[in-house]
């Protein structure tokens, strides 16, 4: 007679896989998280070699979806849709929107096994609020559109923050993102918003090249993205001012701009174009 338990532990030792690294771990890592594993340190060491600024990109992009979130909040949205969510790291977007609008509802979705096994962090929802989460890949938009979780909490004929922040620099043209990216927001009603980041060569384009290729040789895959090929990602959308920006220029806050005094937050070291745009 076997033992289930000892089943379900080889099951999702095998679905973590922990022997390969995963771009949610390898974020966490950046960000001081302790949801890593060896794997996942060893590309982030090899990556930082590369190019220095990882974990400066990895906090003002953090800081940047904070001050976004809570931008669409005040702009009176009640429903989010966070696709590549990464390991929970408090303030989570429902922590943060819902402190503007405590009613808000919020589904997760990401493709690393390890993040839901997190995700309960996820779904500490305030009172009047809900949270879900769910295992779902980028790739598969529709999976994510039928899913009960979010036919369970949102209501997609009213509008939604569709939130996808640095997600889509691990996509490589032959996954095709902007389809991917035009097929979700073909889904929401007009009114709701696109909250969307992604890593840029532009301002230091030998050392990006570097660390794609360090990527690419640890096993993972990534594309990088010139700003007008991430101002593309944003068609038939109202971009909100000020348009696609580097992370610390988009309505910084007091934290952000001590970190730009001290030249923490540089082009350089945060490379990377954000933006916000309003469904018509």
């Amino acid at each position: 007679m076997s033992d289930h338990s000892d089943d379900t532990a080889v099951d999702m030792a095998e679905r973590l896989n922990l022997s390969v690294p995963h771009s949610a771990r390898v974020y966490d890592y950046f960000l001081g998280g302790k949801t890593n594993f060896a794997a996942d340190r060893a590309v982030a060491e090899h990556l930082l070699e590369a190019f220095p600024g990882f974990r400066t990109a990895a906090q003002s992009n953090r800081m940047w979806m904070h001050r976004a979130a809570r931008y669409v909040a005040e702009q009176g949205i009640t429903q989010f849709l966070d696709i590549g969510t990464g390991i929970p790291t408090s303030p989570n977007l429902h922590e943060v929107v819902q402190e503007i609008v405590p009613e808000a509802r919020v589904v997760y979705a990401d493709n690393d096994p390890i993040v839901l096994t997190h995700s309960r962090a996820l779904l500490v929802s305030s009172p009047v609020g809900k949270t879900a989460y769910l295992e779902a890949d980028i790739t598969d938009p529709q999976a994510i559109l039928d899913s009960e979780e979010v036919r369970t909490v949102l209501d997609m004929s009213k509008p939604v923050a569709l939130s996808i922040v640095g997600v889509f620099h691990y996509l490589p043209d032959e996954t095709k993102p902007y389809e991917l990216l035009q097929q979700l927001v073909d889904a929401l009603a007009p009114g709701s918003y696109l909250i969307f980041s992604h890593c840029t060569p532009d301002f230091a384009p030998e050392m990006w090249e570097q660390a794609i290729q360090v990527y690419k040789a640890d096993g993972g895959d990534a594309q990088v993205r010139s700003k007008e090929e991430i101002e593309r990602f944003f068609t038939g959308l109202e971009l909100v001012e000020p348009g696609v920006e580097v992370p610390y220029k988009w309505h910084p806050d007091a934290e952000t701009e001590r970190l730009v005094d001290n030249e923490t937050f540089t082009d350089v070291s945060c490379s990377l174009w954000v933006g916000v745009a309003k469904k018509p």
